[in-house]
């Protein structure tokens, strides 16, 4: 089994995880509706969160449909999160 992706940059400031537009949370899922994919670990509370040192990695994908996923598993080489339809999204998520 290939590695789980590594969230390559995420440009959603108001996220709790969001490091200097690094994820610091230990692991993403990735969620949303049918055209789109968004950021299922968003957390806007105004208070920071994660782990330090630590770059998050896409730990499960809810969108089958996303060339990038097999069985439920991201396959991309990397992933950008940011702002899109909600707050969150998978930018990198494609049909």
């Amino acid at each position: 089994m290939q590695a789980t992706p590594p969230v390559a940059d995420c440009t959603v400031e108001n996220c709790s995880f969001n490091d200097h537009s690094h994820c610091n949370a230990a692991g993403i899922t990735i969620g949303g509706s049918e055209d789109h994919a968004s950021c299922a670990t968003f957390v806007d509370i105004g208070q920071s969160g994660g782990l330090p040192k630590v770059v998050a990695e896409v730990g499960a994908c809810q969108r089958a449909e996303c060339a990038f996923n097999d069985h439920l598993q991201c396959t991309a080489s990397e992933v950008h999160v940011g702002p899109g339809a909600d707050n969150a999204d998978c930018l990198t998520y494609k049909i």
